[in-house]
């Protein structure tokens, strides 16, 4: 082989600087490092908030059952959500709401909520329980009768649901989330703030309903997502190293073949 022709293993020379390259994928690491970095504090911060989230559910659901005029004081708040209360009062039927496409657990149903006017002379919006629909059944326009007379109801605090107006604004009796400001509003009634899940009512309620069940007591998945984001910041760094190596690795080589490829010395007089 010449000494013109160049090593068949040889790689061309970068037309930039080593440095250069290594600084823009730094750089581009670094970025991404703090992004991934954000994120997994941000699920660290879910971790900690559904934690608290869970104590106060435990401690609310291990609580004495309190009377409603001591809890509705105040608008509702996650301290408050699913502490057990008792009510006295009369369904208002002349108005009730279907809250449509809702879960129960794994079941998928509807809804159904109607004013109580309580025995001290404030209405509450009652959620009479879950219905769930199987074998292709349709969602009903109109919502079954409530029990006449006075009811005494146990059931679980709630805080209003949000979302956009499409969600929370009744249409025609018909709503996918329960906002009493908003129902309030439907009804030119003043409601007070925040609902009640129903547990038990005497008398028994006119529809066959399920309980609105608790949510799941668990750490979820927050912890493992950090874990992922930490992880791939750190493959990320490795990853800049393992480029610099083989920049160096490639550019030691080079040298080597340049200095094989050269005379070294002279021929014999």
């Amino acid at each position: 082989m010449s000494q013109s022709e160049p090593h068949p293993e040889s790689k061309p020379e970068p037309k930039h600087p080593l440095w250069v390259r290594w600084l823009a994928l730094t750089l581009f690491v670094a970025v991404l490092g703090v992004a991934f970095v954000n994120l997994g504090e941000w699920q660290l911060r879910r971790l900690h908030e559904r934690r608290a989230n869970n104590e106060v559910i435990r401690a609310n659901e291990a609580a004495p059952v309190a009377d409603f005029d001591e809890v509705f004081t105040h608008p509702i708040g996650d301290a408050d959500e699913w502490r057990r209360v008792r009510v006295t009062g009369t369904f208002e039927s002349g108005r009730q709401y279907i809250i449509r496409y809702r879960q129960n657990g794994d079941a998928d149903g509807y809804e159904v909520v109607t004013p109580l006017r309580t025995d001290s002379g404030r209405t509450v919006l009652v959620d009479r329980g879950f219905v769930a629909l199987a074998g292709g059944r349709q969602i009903p326009n109109t919502a079954p009768a409530p029990p006449s007379g006075p009811v005494t109801i146990v059931g679980r605090v709630r805080q209003n649901e949000t979302g956009r107006s499409g969600a929370i604004v009744p249409v025609d009796g018909h709503a996918r989330s329960i906002n009493s400001d908003k129902i309030g509003a439907d009804l030119h009634t003043p409601v007070v703030n925040g609902y009640i899940d129903t547990i038990s009512m005497d008398p028994k309620d006119t529809i066959s309903t399920q309980t609105i069940v608790l949510p799941e007591l668990s750490d979820g998945p927050h912890f493992w997502y950090a874990v992922q984001w930490f992880m791939f910041t750190g493959l990320g760094a490795l990853g800049v190293v393992v480029f610099i190596r083989g920049d160096l690795r490639d550019r030691r080589e080079r040298k080597e073949r340049a200095w094989q490829d050269q005379p070294h010395g002279s021929a014999a007089h």
